[in-house]
């Protein structure tokens, strides 16, 4: 009996993942999305900040200011 007790025990070990290492998974795949947000973060504020300065300029070439209104067409 107490031999089956014994191997009983032994064979409930480690028979899958524990809270802490589910929440070792979690923390590194949060990780790893901070840094893909990070990394990304630049590259797409340069396209919208080169976005933007395209228009300003386009503006500023046809004679419209942001925020100004447009001139009303000639009659």
């Amino acid at each position: 009996m107490l031999s089956y007790i014994r191997t009983a025990m032994r064979d409930t070990k480690d028979r899958g993942a524990s809270a802490v290492e589910y929440g070792l998974m979690v923390a590194a795949i949060a990780a790893v999305i901070v840094g893909i947000v990070f990394g990304l973060g630049g590259i797409v504020q340069s396209v919208f900040t080169e976005t933007c300065d395209e228009i300003s300029q386009s503006a500023a070439v046809n004679g419209n200011c942001a925020g100004a209104p447009a001139p009303a067409p000639a009659p």
